[in-house]
């Protein structure tokens, strides 16, 4: 299987640098602009299916792709980004001023490390990890579109290519970045990591 791995276009919380997990809001006017290029850069990929967090803003975005394919987009629960909690649209100035000592242990990165009131990233991985394992098992040959959010989709990449979620605040994803994963029978390879040319010359 060929899973094209998209995180969503830009949200206000995203341009304001806020802390975003599960709350509900939707793409701003560069998110959806972001979603139609990511739309029309995908739109001659052979999809056998497309799924999507369930969160407004993957929802947004994987229904833009979704337009020029004819396929439902498929929502998993799996696919939510990270609970953060307490930290929900904080920005990182009030989580200093509020959270210090969260921040230092962050620092650390320990994976168990539980967000106030909200999950760890290895909590996080053991919900996003079964979905794609779900995806593969349906469509083992064919050429998937997941859309979801950084966390939850560099917690996929680590999984699948051995790394250590001890690594994983060294990893960034951008709005509306593509990443690929090919899952084959020599293992899982990383063949795209994210990609936003077709972002290029945005205004």
């Amino acid at each position: 299987m060929r899973l094209i791995l998209v995180r969503h276009g830009e949200t206000s919380w995203n341009q304001e640098n806020r802390v975003l997990g599960h709350t509900e809001i939707e793409l701003n006017e560069k998110g959806r602009k972001q979603a139609e290029r990511l739309a029309l850069a995908l739109k001659d990929e052979t999809l056998a299916a497309i799924y999507s967090s369930p969160l407004r803003r993957a929802r947004e975005t994987a229904e833009e792709i979704a337009r020029f394919h004819g396929l439902e987009v498929v929502t998993d629960d799996g696919l939510k980004e990270v609970d953060a909690g307490e930290l929900d649209g904080l920005t990182f100035q009030e989580m200093m001023e509020r959270y210090g000592d969260f921040l230092k242990e962050w620092v650390k990165d320990e994976p168990s490390l539980r967000m106030p009131g909200g999950e760890s990233i290895a909590e996080l991985q053991q919900r996003t990890w079964p979905a794609v394992e779900r995806m593969v098992r349906d469509h083992p040959d064919g050429i998937v579109i997941l859309v979801s959010h950084a966390f939850a989709i560099l917690s996929i990449i680590c999984k699948a290519i051995g790394l250590s979620l001890s690594h994983f605040r060294r990893l960034r994803l951008s709005t509306a970045s593509i990443s690929i994963l090919n899952f084959g029978g020599r293992g899982t390879s990383l063949v795209l990591f994210n990609d936003t040319c077709h972002l290029a010359n945005e205004g």
